[in-house]
């Protein structure tokens, strides 16, 4: 399962401390309907999951930001952990869940995480390695927008009152980012100066979410803040922001690479296409033994 280690530096910066796979919005539904009579939910979920495999990697955490069912039911949240249980524990990799404005807190906590089914908000904190990642939960319930109660911004300020050696990684479903969608707009996370203002000065070095069923990023209180598209369906965004709507198509979902001063979130595409076959392990290995003037000779001058 894990791809080949690359023992020689290539260029300035040293292999990632930590890596994460971010994926969002999977909108289950219980006995697999088509969600709006259009998209097969379960489908798209475990093309997704197949993609993640076949990268080959073991990540430091696997993290799901929000509207991981379509209704809240239990049986929906029961089917999404039998099709990720299994990948996890192939790659040995934590799951994160975060729920979304489209879950419901009862049956979620029951249902997937086998604790009381209460309204509390779903929140927690890994260690990942000396890299902790916090889950909030920005759902309200009974409504779509986001928001986070008194109890849970005095929470978080108390985890972050002390450093992780790496840093700290916020996950949440509302992304604290402006939408050129009005749409979002309506449904965006409310009073997010509250939320700046437990994040100020602290070791927050980024922020996941979902909601938006399209990759975009952005920055957030001087935070970086990285949003991942739905694996269930994305919105066709080459339309006049008042005519956007879903499609069958882009699914996508993140890898995100911890550096000690930088974190980088790739979009890794969910397509069934033709791919070149130039480069390999192989052509790594072989390019690991030449020495660094030869390998900027052979790769970089131009012929």
């Amino acid at each position: 399962m894990e791809a080949p280690v690359q023992s020689v530096q290539f260029g300035q910066y040293p292999p990632a401390r930590r890596t994460i796979v971010h994926l969002s919005d999977t909108h289950l539904l219980a006995g697999n309907p088509p969600l709006g009579g259009r998209y097969d939910t379960a489908a798209n979920l475990a093309r997704t999951l197949e993609a993640v495999e076949a990268l080959g990697i073991r990540p430091d955490a696997i993290v799901f930001t929000g509207d991981l069912t379509d209704l809240g039911e239990p049986e929906a949240y029961r089917v999404l952990r039998a099709a990720v249980e299994p990948l996890a524990a192939r790659l040995a990799s934590p799951v994160i869940w975060v729920a979304g404005n489209h879950d419901e807190r009862p049956a979620l906590r029951r249902d997937l995480l086998d604790l009381e089914p209460t309204e509390e908000p779903v929140v927690g904190a890994w260690d990942l390695g000396g890299l902790r990642l916090v889950a909030l939960d920005t759902s309200v319930p009974g409504w779509h927008h986001g928001d986070l109660d008194d109890g849970q911004l005095s929470w978080l300020r108390s985890v972050l009152s002390t450093r992780a050696p790496l840093g700290t990684i916020l996950a949440l479903h509302h992304p604290p980012l402006p939408s050129h969608l009005p749409l979002f707009d309506i449904l965006e996370l409310r009073d997010q100066g509250r939320l700046a203002a437990a994040i100020a000065g602290s070791d927050v070095r980024g922020i996941l979410g979902g909601h938006l069923h399209y990759s975009t990023s952005g920055t957030f209180a001087g935070v970086p803040v990285s949003v991942a598209a739905a694996t269930c369906y994305t919105m066709n965004l080459a339309r006049p922001a008042s005519e956007v709507n879903g499609m069958d198509a882009g699914q996508s979902f993140h890898l995100v690479h911890v550096y000690d001063d930088t974190i980088t979130h790739s979009v890794v595409p969910v397509v069934d296409a033709v791919t070149a076959d130039y480069f390999s392990a192989e052509w790594i290995e072989r390019m690991a033994r030449l020495t660094p003037e030869a390998r900027l000779e052979r790769f970089s001058r131009k012929r």
